[in-house]
């Protein structure tokens, strides 16, 4: 039996060990992490929430946090991947949960799991979960952390599942249509519970599967909508219709996210009430981390984890909702089995300058390879630099007071930027 028995039983100490425990990073399967919940007995018995989709998950799951925060619930919330903390993907009453926390419940998963091993990621859903029981919260929402059939989280039942949007992504694991994908993501629907899917084209696969066991398929645009009304939108069901200000989290596709959001809210309120005032609340107070982030001025800087063609037409979007009179400079850098062709071909019209470098991961694009594909876009200026900080610096440098410096391309290269900035992972606030 593999066992860990480290002198001092710390939190890096853990991370250090379920990383190399499986020797798979990705294994497609739930037998194995179901087996160890059940050794666990966790069953937990507040309602839970699961979101899937291509982009926009981190966004519903913080509006559904703040809203159910607003309402008085203690929520507990289990996102990925982390930015500067591993802590930062379990949050409880909005509030990182203590390292103590999380080694007790990697201790507990340890003793359960006798010769089964577990992935990084499965080992990390079994410890979020367990910390909320042990918490005692009202309510859960768990993010999926890849497609959604296969995934950890979808070994525990949903009073609510949301699919936020289907686009091409992580093809070597889902597929490489958005018809194997949308089938992938609807994985996470059940049998009479709501079903909410916020993509504007869904995929027939998806619908189908919905249909075929039952779920309560509610599709934007055809069971519910959104309209954008100046500085605040109107949202439209067969049941309700709200006039709501605007989500603080820049971009009208929010809105998508939004709507789903308040789907489900709709769809709960039998078992979780919340009244108007409490989306209203939960809307404005919203926070999230390298969505669009604005944390310094002059020169501004903008972080954006927009790591695929979908979220880069969206950060291109959001570039020219909020232009400068200055020029906007590029902070790039990219995992290499990502599409960069497809990220670059959306952003460049909008970028004046690119800072490109590779990030610090086994998995990062080398910096020639990301300045071939600009080169291939943009004949605008493309300088290489040793890493993610070096080439911040540098556009800091070259900025003047009315550019901006967007930082984009991955979790990673965002997480470099703010370490450099001293922002916390789960409060977006600078220590300086």
């Amino acid at each position: 039996m593999t066992s860990y028995l480290p002198g001092a039983r710390d939190l890096a100490g853990w991370l250090a060990y379920i990383e190399v425990l499986h020797p798979a990073s990705i294994e497609m399967s739930l037998e194995r992490v179901e087996l160890v919940r059940q050794r666990l007995c966790l069953d937990p018995q507040f309602p839970i929430l699961i979101v899937a989709g291509t982009n926009g998950k981190g966004s519903t799951c913080a509006m559904l946090e703040s809203i159910y925060q607003a309402a008085g619930y203690r929520v507990g919330c289990y996102t990925s991947p982390h930015f500067v903390r591993y802590n930062e993907r379990v949050r409880i009453g909005g509030i990182e949960v203590e390292d103590e926390v999380l080694v007790k419940a990697f201790e507990a998963i340890e003793q359960a799991r006798h010769e089964t091993t577990l992935t990084y990621f499965e080992f990390g859903t079994l410890a979020a979960v367990w910390s909320m029981v042990e918490a005692n919260v009202d309510m859960a929402i768990l993010e999926v952390g890849l497609g959604g059939r296969l995934d950890a989280v979808n070994v525990f039942s949903p009073v609510c599942s949301i699919v936020t949007s289907v686009d091409l992504d992580h093809m070597d694991f889902l597929g490489n249509d958005r018809e194997c994908i949308g089938r992938e993501k609807a994985g996470v629907f059940r049998r009479g519970i709501p079903a909410i899917c916020g993509d504007d084209q869904p995929p027939l696969s998806l619908q189908a599967y919905a249909t075929d066991i039952g779920a309560d398929l509610r599709l934007i645009g055809r069971e519910f909508s959104f309209q954008p009304q100046g500085t605040d939108w109107r949202y439209r069901s067969s049941t309700h219709e709200y006039l709501l200000p605007l989500p603080a989290l820049a971009g009208e596709f929010q809105l998508n996210n939004a709507a789903c959001v308040i789907n489900a809210v709709d769809a709960l309120l039998g078992i979780l009430p919340v009244t108007l005032e409490h989306i209203q609340q939960g809307l404005q107070r919203v926070a999230l981390n390298g969505r669009f982030q604005l944390c310094r001025h002059q020169p501004q800087v903008i972080l954006d984890v927009a790591h695929n063609p979908h979220a880069a037409w969206a950060l291109a979007s959001n570039l020219v909702q909020h232009p400068v009179v200055g020029r906007t400079l590029a902070v790039f850098s990219m995992l290499a089995d990502k599409d960069i062709k497809g990220v670059v071909q959306a952003t460049a019209p909008h970028v004046d300058a690119w800072y490109i470098a590779k990030v610090a991961h086994g998995r990062g694009a080398e910096a020639s390879q990301l300045r071939d594909s600009v080169a291939q876009a943009s004949s605008r200026q493309v300088s290489m630099h040793a890493d993610v900080i070096a080439a911040y610096r540098q556009a800091c440098n070259d900025a003047g007071e009315n550019d901006r410096i967007i930082v984009f391309g991955s979790f990673f290269t965002v997480a470099d930027i703010m370490r450099e900035l001293a922002i916390s992972g789960s409060t977006g606030v600078a220590a300086h």
